[in-house]
C-alpha cells in the first residue's frame, strides 16, 4: 500500500481548505477578516461620500499630498538623525542598533498620534467646548505633555534596563510560546 504519512499527505492535499491555504498563502480566517475589512471600508466610504463627495475627495488628495511631500521627508530626516545619534555597534549586524532607535520612535509615534487625534482640544480650538460640556479645555495641553513625558521616561527606563542587562552579560528572558 504505501507509507501512512504519504497517504495522509495525499488526503490532506485534496481538502478544499488546504488547497485554499496553499493558493492564498494564509488561513481561510485571514481571508474572511480581510474581506470583512474591505466591506467595512466600502460601507464607510459610501457613507462619507453621501454628504459632499467633492470635499471628501479633495481631503483625501490633500492628505496624501501633504503626507508624501511634507511629512514623509520630515520624519525620514528625523529618523536619519536618530540613527546617527544611535549608531549600530557592529556594522555586520545592522539590526543591533536599530532596536535602540525604537526607544525614541515608539513614544514619539504614540505622542504624535495622541496630538493628531486630540489637537483641537490640546490647542484649544474648540470654541463651544465649555458651553457644551461644562468642562474647561485648559487641561488638555498639560495632560498631553505629561503623557508624552511619561512615555519617553518609560522608554528611557526600558533602554537603561536593557543596557544594564547586556552589560552584565545576561541574556534577555526567553518567552515560550
Amino acid at each position: 500500500m504505501g507509507d501512512p504519512a504519504d497517504l495522509r499527505s495525499i488526503l490532506v492535499r485534496r481538502l478544499p481548505l488546504t488547497r485554499l491555504r496553499d493558493r492564498y498563502g494564509a488561513s481561510p480566517l485571514h481571508l474572511l477578516l480581510v474581506l470583512c475589512s474591505f466591506a467595512l471600508a466600502l460601507y464607510a466610504g459610501l457613507k462619507l461620500l453621501k454628504g459632499n463627495p467633492i470635499a471628501v475627495a479633495l481631503w483625501f488628495v490633500g492628505a496624501a499630498l501633504i503626507h508624501d511631500l511634507v511629512l514623509l521627508p520630515l520624519y525620514t530626516l528625523a529618523d536619519r538623525a536618530l540613527q546617527h545619534l544611535f549608531p549600530t555597534p557592529d556594522s555586520r549586524t545592522p539590526q543591533a542598533g536599530a532596536g535602540r532607535v525604537n526607544y525614541v520612535r515608539i513614544p514619539a509615534l504614540v505622542s504624535l498620534l495622541l496630538l493628531v487625534v486630540w489637537y483641537p482640544l490640546i490647542l484649544r480650538r474648540v470654541p463651544g467646548y465649555r458651553v457644551t460640556t461644562g468642562l474647561s479645555a485648559d487641561s488638555f495641553l498639560g495632560h498631553w505633555l505629561l503623557i508624552t513625558a511619561a512615555l519617553f521616561a518609560g522608554s528611557g527606563l526600558c533602554l537603561l534596563a536593557g543596557t544594564v542587562r547586556r552589560a552584565r552579560g545576561r541574556k534577555p528572558p526567553v518567552h515560550k510560546r
